[in-house]
């Protein structure tokens, strides 16, 4: 089971309106025997910190004993007062609907002229064997011109994988690897010697307390637009190696070669 902790943040820079909420407790079942299934269940609660509305949303768990729809989501949208004026209904995997409530009680959620929100995209050609990522998910890895250096999709060995050149893509990831071990080593040894100043300082977040919830919060700070646009990358370190042959054969040997 995996417990995401913290609270994610939305701002709608048109009407102000900022939202926040919680996540639910994603369950990964039959690791070690069995097809692998995944359930999320728990409740979700949306706040809207500028008017008092909130939404409670309720993942429920799936049950082989259960005639309850499985991945099924219900809740309601209520108002400052915690009257419902919205009744939610519908699955986390493939589609959500809204009504109008029907009633005064929150404990008694009904509602009435449903309406569609939500609709999962239909599945790609030959999803089953591109692990059926949606189009999103495969492109997410494209190429871009004028990224900063370290981002993932410069990766060289992530790249090597995706072109099938799965003997370079292993020799490079250890390669990387070990360049991260390093690199680790060398700020805990500068931090042993110079104290707590020579700690790494993420280059494009800042650590602060939420204005809203009061929270300890990683606040983007827009520096990296900046950076994008002067292509001024002087700040970010050199992480990635380059992916050519002669790199390659300087690349130390992977566990299974130092067993053998």
């Amino acid at each position: 089971q995996v417990f995401p902790i913290g609270t994610s943040h939305f701002i709608n820079k048109k009407t102000g309106h900022h939202y926040t909420w919680n996540k639910v407790c994603t369950t990964v079942h039959n690791i070690i025997v069995g097809k692998l299934w995944v359930d999320q269940s728990g409740d979700i609660v949306v706040k809207e910190h500028s008017t008092g509305a909130n939404s409670r949303v309720k993942f429920h768990p799936y049950s082989y004993f259960s005639r309850d729809t499985p991945r099924r989501v219900t809740g309601g949208v209520f108002d400052t007062s915690g009257k419902p004026r919205f009744i939610l209904d519908g699955t986390w995997d493939n589609s959500m609907s809204f009504g109008v409530s029907t009633t005064s009680d929150p404990n008694d959620l009904k509602g009435k002229d449903f309406r569609q929100i939500w609709l999962k995209n239909a599945t790609l050609p030959d999803s089953e064997k591109i692990y059926h990522f949606t189009s999103l998910a495969c492109h997410l890895n494209e190429p871009e011109e004028g990224v900063a250096p370290t981002d993932s999709r410069n990766r060289p060995d992530q790249r090597l994988m995706e072109n099938q050149n799965y003997p370079d893509a292993n020799l490079m990831k250890v390669k990387l690897e070990e360049g991260q071990r390093a690199r680790r080593r060398a700020r805990e040894a500068r931090i042993a010697a110079e104290g707590p100043s020579a700690k790494y300082v993420p280059k494009w977040f800042e650590k602060r307390a939420c204005e809203v919830t009061g929270e300890e919060i990683w606040r983007f700070t827009d520096e990296y637009w900046k950076c994008k646009d002067t292509q001024d990358w002087e700040r970010c370190p050199t992480i990635y190696e380059d992916p050519s042959p002669e790199s390659l054969a300087t690349s130390p040997a992977s566990p299974t070669e130092q067993q053998t």
